[in-house]
């Protein structure tokens, strides 16, 4: 992207003031609000040793709730935080399993730190083998692909691999885990210091995850899993997002196998077994999908109630039954599992919502920046264009051999009646579509089939008929997308990353300001009306910096006094910016644009200035059916 910045003039919808600094003891309130999670979840592990036990809880099985836990903190970054559910997880679980103690059974490495790294960094390379083969498909196609690759994996432990992973009977005989520190060797036995041991790694992972979840990285998989296709068309690669947090889930998922095998001294070929992987989902979606803490209080019910109701003598073989009513009964009472209710009942009450960022609203730009106009550029020289485009679908005909050019600060209409093919020829010039025919230029350079995401990053970027927003984060997350995309490119692995900055912060709550929304901003985007939601729609385009703009019926669906709003808002952005706009409102149409081109059974009809098109005998017998001579 063309980093030369311009600035627009100050917001024109609406007027902003800037916020009041924060007291002297908000930055303190700040940091202890953020880091609550990680102390709640440390001063756990420190007093579940203490107070689990007179529950019935021995320290073998807080051990191994430890271990799913971990395995699970992956699973949900995956799938709690990017909407991707996998059924193959056991793959990892086990190549890191067996890895881990083939390594130390044969005595082909005698450091357990260093066994467990290998066998972590073999799962993270299956991981991205299985992730590059199955994230091409989405949906229900994923989840079965990595099904399948999970019951490949256990037959091949069961035969190709036999001689590696002892087939049905396992590896026995790991070594119980011995830290060497060079001066010291410390011996790990049973009990709680094997406890201890898993604790500390346990707490290790989950702060990882919880940096990774508050990064700039973990911001884009929150959208990917509200709205891929929006996250895309703002200018981030999502398939290179997928691919990176399915490794990391993999290496998670590595981890906890060979934790399991050091702690059992004994690797079973189960750890592969599609019940394996159940499991996993089970406890997830019971302790609260997209929490964190979901997966650790997930173990912990299905563990205890796991193992406690065989122990009940008159039971039989009905705990099965029962641990499937305690499931069905939990998922049913709380929807977002138990640490999801717990979230929400913090939330509720807290003197300030969860959501409100108070470094974030104490930065507001009067100004937001766009992409520059290349050096070479000159008012009225062609900035899109569109030559011979057409798209059939077999032999349906969309739109047919048309030509369009808009031009460097033209604000260029497109209408024509229903059919006429105009979501499917923006469709086109947005890059969503590939042509059938005919090429598409940007500033002179060919961009036919490059795809909506490298489009944007190019400087062009487009709202919808239909809005396509983030509904479950709030106004603020919804324009985070678009800037993050714009300061950092379609893809950066910041895993570890803090997630706001000075400009960040400054261009998002600008953004905000310029369609209104700035008393809205920390507002989840589903209890918006429809006509806020409208200009957040314009917004989430204009976050991305782009200095090309394509409008579908910005008007759609908007009350007279919304519409007059947004009316005034595409009035003020045009300094700096080309604009594209497709509507069915003729009156706003002739007052915003300078010249309109008019489809009529997918191909082009008229093209000329507003006034021409108003008058066009054509125009008015295929679409406005005499509009000016009623008026007269």
């Amino acid at each position: 992207m063309n980093t030369t910045t311009h600035q627009t003039t100050a917001p024109a919808v609406g007027d902003t003031t800037r916020t009041a600094p924060a007291s002297h003891g908000a930055p303190t309130r700040t940091v202890l609000r953020r880091q609550w999670p990680e102390m709640l979840v440390g001063l756990g592990l420190i007093a579940a040793p203490f107070v689990l036990p007179l529950a019935g809880m021995s320290p073998d099985l807080l051990t191994r709730i430890l271990i799913w836990g971990l395995f699970g903190l992956g699973f949900d970054l995956l799938f709690g935080y990017t909407g991707l559910l996998s059924f193959g997880q056991a793959a990892f679980y086990g190549v890191g399993g067996f890895v881990t103690a083939y390594l130390l059974t044969d005595g082909v490495v005698s450091n357990m730190l260093v066994a467990l790294l290998i066998g972590t960094v073999m799962a993270a390379v299956t991981g991205l083998l299985i992730g590059y083969l199955t994230l091409r498909r989405t949906g229900i196609y994923f989840a079965m692909s990595t099904l399948a690759f999970g019951e490949m994996f256990y037959f091949l432990e069961n035969s190709s691999f036999k001689a590696y992973t002892g087939g049905e009977n396992g590896i026995a005989g790991v070594p119980s885990p011995e830290l060497s520190l060079g001066f010291i060797d410390i011996q790990i036995g049973s009990g709680w210091p094997m406890y201890w041991f898993v604790a500390v790694i346990f707490f290790i992972g989950y702060l990882i995850a919880r940096r990774i979840v508050r990064s700039p990285f973990g911001t884009v998989l929150k959208a990917i899993q509200g709205n891929a296709k929006r996250a895309t068309a703002l200018g981030h690669s999502i398939q290179s997002y997928k691919l990176t947090v399915f490794i990391v889930a993999a290496a998670y998922g590595g981890l906890a196998g060979g934790l399991l095998g050091l702690f059992q001294s004994y690797m079973p070929p189960d750890a592969f077994a599609l019940d394996t992987s159940a499991q996993l989902v089970i406890q997830t979606v019971m302790g609260g999908a997209g929490t964190l803490l979901g997966p650790l209080l997930g173990a912990t019910i299905w563990l205890y109630l796991y193992e406690g109701l065989q122990q009940v003598g008159n039971l039989g073989p009905y705990w099965k039954l029962i641990l499937g009513i305690v499931f069905v009964v939990l998922v049913t009472v709380f929807r977002r599992g138990v640490a999801g209710a717990l979230v929400d009942f913090a939330r509720r009450h807290r003197s300030l919502p969860a959501h409100i960022d108070a470094d974030a609203s104490t930065r507001v730009a009067s100004t937001l920046d766009i992409v520059a106009p290349l050096a070479s550029s000159r008012p009225g020289a062609p900035v899109l264009e569109a030559r011979g485009v057409s798209k059939h679908y077999g032999g349906l005909k969309a739109n047919t051999d048309i030509d369009f050019t808009l031009r460097e600060g033209e604000l260029h209409g497109v209408i024509g009646p229903n059919g006429a093919g105009k979501s499917t020829f923006f469709a086109m010039l947005a890059g969503e579509l590939p042509t059938t025919t005919g090429k598409v230029f940007f500033r002179g350079q060919e961009i036919t089939g490059i795809g909506v995401t490298a489009v944007c990053q190019l400087g062009m970027s487009k709202s919808y008929q239909i809005n396509q927003l983030f509904e479950q984060l709030t106004v603020r997350q919804n324009m985070m997308i678009p800037v993050l995309a714009r300061l950092r490119g379609k893809y950066r692995s910041d895993l570890l990353h803090r997630l706001h900055s000075d400009k960040l912060d400054e261009q998002v709550n600008a953004a905000i300001a310029m369609v209104d929304l700035t008393s809205h901003a920390d507002i989840q985007v589903s209890e918006l009306s429809y006509g806020e939601k409208r200009r957040l729609e314009i917004g989430l385009a204009l976050a991305t910096g782009a200095n090309v703009l394509l409008f579908d019926e910005p008007l759609a669906g908007l009350g007279p006094e919304e519409r007059v709003l947004v009316i005034r808002l595409l009035k003020s952005i045009r300094d700096g910016r080309s604009m594209v706009i497709v509507e069915h409102d003729m009156d706003a149409m002739f007052e915003l644009a300078e010249r309109i081109t008019v489809l009529y059974e997918g191909c082009k009809l008229a093209e000329g200035a507003a006034e021409d098109i108003r008058h066009d005998p054509d125009v008015q017998a295929a679409y406005l059916g005499g509009m000016d001579d009623e008026s007269a």
